[in-house]
């Protein structure tokens, strides 16, 4: 089944680049990917040099457990910024369907992570 439209709501003083609610934030989020990549090329440097196991999963660890953060960052940014400002919809009837559908994909996302 097709989701439907949802206009996406943003805060008045938003600038037009300003779409998604991580937008602030993002050279911090763009940062922390770059230093996970950075990880992952490692990882894959110390399979390439045969290193211990152990050594190994420990590192993918620490890169999973970076992407967590930055995807609960993400979830967080997503409930403040796209489902607030759903709930600010001056139309009832739309305002409610607004807030439906930005939950529901933020519960879809929470359960794609949790796989």
């Amino acid at each position: 089944m097709k989701q439907p439209e949802v206009p996406v709501v943003a805060p008045a003083d938003a600038e037009p680049h300003q779409q998604h609610g991580y937008s602030p934030n993002k050279d911090a989020y763009l940062r922390r990917l770059k230093r996970i990549e950075g990880q992952v090329r490692g990882i894959a440097r110390m399979v390439e040099e045969d290193k211990y196991c152990i050594d190994i999963l420990t590192q993918v660890a620490a890169v999973t457990k970076a992407l967590h953060a930055v995807s609960l960052g993400l979830v967080e940014e997503h409930i403040g910024h796209c489902v607030v400002g759903a709930a600010s919809e001056p139309d009832a009837e739309l305002r409610a369907e607004a807030i439906d559908f930005k939950v529901k994909e933020a519960t879809d996302a929470i359960g794609r992570l949790l796989r």
